[in-house]
Formats: structure tokens, C-alpha cells, sequence
């Protein structure tokens, strides 16, 4: 008898739809990728692939990174608001 008939579907939580993530998803992921050698910030539901071992200069490095990003953002919509 095949069993697998009557088993219940199993959900696969990594099939998800395509979509595009939001802007500051993929800042997020481009740091992480430069600065701390992250693929991806995805869970990936393994230890190995989720948890990293990263040196403190590299997330010393990451910080500045999105510190400038911001700064750079700000200074952005400041100088619309001013145009406006």
C-alpha cells in the first residue's frame, strides 16, 4: 500500500512567491555581503547557515557602512524638503 497517497501535503516554507524586497532589505544585504562575507539574510533554517562567525573589524566596518547610507539619505530628503 503507498502511503504517501493518504500523507498529508507538507508545506515547503522556503518555496516563496517572487517578489521584490524593499529597498533597505537590500542595503541590508549588500553590507552584510561587502563588509561581513553574508550572502544572504534569509533564514536558511541551519545553524551553519545562519549563524556566522565575523571578525569585529568587519562589523565595525558593516556599522560605518550603514551609518553613511543613512547620512547619505538624510541629507537626500533634507535637500528635497528644502527644493519643496
Amino acid at each position: 500500500m503507498n502511503q504517501s497517497v493518504n500523507a498529508p501535503h507538507r508545506i515547503n516554507h522556503k518555496e516563496k512567491p517572487m517578489k521584490s524586497k524593499p529597498p533597505l532589505d537590500k542595503l541590508f544585504e549588500q553590507i552584510a555581503n561587502e563588509h561581513l562575507y553574508i550572502e544572504t539574510l534569509e533564514t536558511q533554517h541551519r545553524d551553519r547557515l545562519d549563524f556566522h562567525e565575523v571578525a569585529v573589524w568587519g562589523v565595525k566596518c558593516a556599522l560605518a557602512a550603514a551609518y553613511a547610507a543613512g547620512l547619505a539619505e538624510a541629507k537626500k530628503v533634507q535637500a528635497s524638503e528644502a527644493q519643496s
